[in-house]
């Protein structure tokens, strides 16, 4: 049931947090999330655990064991476990893990008679467990866990932002087409601007060359009248005439009048 609040509890915060409906001090919040992530109480002895024997070889060295604590997953080939029957107040025997299997571990026991005082050692029996690397492991995986946690929130996050993308893609799209429209037409306007100025310039620089060529055109009529020449009146057409020496008579007044 605790378990159960626990998982209610953080998939709610954490659904908060996604979603940004609550935002209170973030290092109390972290702190809070962490502890739920864990699932580890500090109160608790990890190291003690029950099982039972379920198979067993002929020389009883090596064991089978089926335990409902999940903690006994962390197991690793080579790891030292205490046990003893239960309610038998026999010495702890000690014996090392050689593999594991769901909820079963095998145990390879040296000597289990040195412990165990009865010649025959039946299947089924209850045994109680002591060992200090499972508590160790426990604490190593909680701290993992929480590292995973961190790692699929933000995970959490960035599938977050882009299903945000996604599902808004049809409406940005329109708003980055209306922006580019925008500009487009703002670069139109100013092409046509630009043209008619050009087209303005145009005709003003054909009145001016006209007014220029008629200037000109006056300027060099201008020109031309005032040009001085340089002839010499003393010596003129007349009087570079030939002279033959011939009489030149005049006529009669009265031969003139007919």
């Amino acid at each position: 049931m605790m378990c159960l609040q626990k998982i209610l509890v953080f998939y709610a915060m954490l659904t908060s947090l996604l979603y940004g409906k609550i935002n209170p001090n973030q290092e109390l919040q972290q702190k809070v999330l962490e502890d739920i992530d864990s699932f580890y109480d500090p109160n608790i002895d990890y190291s003690l655990f029950n099982g039972r024997a379920t198979d067993r070889d002929e020389t009883a060295s090596v064991l089978k064991i089926y335990s409902e604590n999940k903690n006994t997953r962390f197991f690793k080939s080579g790891d030292q476990v205490l046990f003893q029957v239960h309610r038998s107040g026999t010495p702890w025997c000690q014996g090392f893990v050689r593999k594991v299997d769901g909820d079963y571990f095998v145990l390879f026991i040296k000597d289990i008679f040195s412990c165990w005082k009865e010649k025959y050692f039946r299947r089924g029996t209850r045994l109680n467990f002591k060992a200090k690397i499972l508590a160790k492991r426990v604490k190593e995986a909680s701290s993992f866990r929480v590292l995973l946690m961190k790692k699929k929130r933000d995970y959490f996050k960035q599938l977050n932002e882009i299903n945000h993308f996604i599902w808004n893609y049809d409406q940005k799209k329109i708003q980055v087409a209306a922006e580019y429209d925008k500009k487009i037409l703002e670069i139109q306007r100013k092409k046509s601007f630009a043209l008619d100025e050009l087209i303005e310039k145009k005709k003003d620089q054909i009145n001016i060359q006209r007014e220029l060529i008629f200037r000109l055109s006056n300027i060099d009529e201008d020109l031309n009248f005032y040009r001085v020449r340089n002839d010499e009146t003393s010596l003129d057409r007349w009087q570079k005439d030939h002279d033959l020496g011939l009489p030149v008579g005049r006529s009669p007044q009265e031969n003139s009048k007919r």
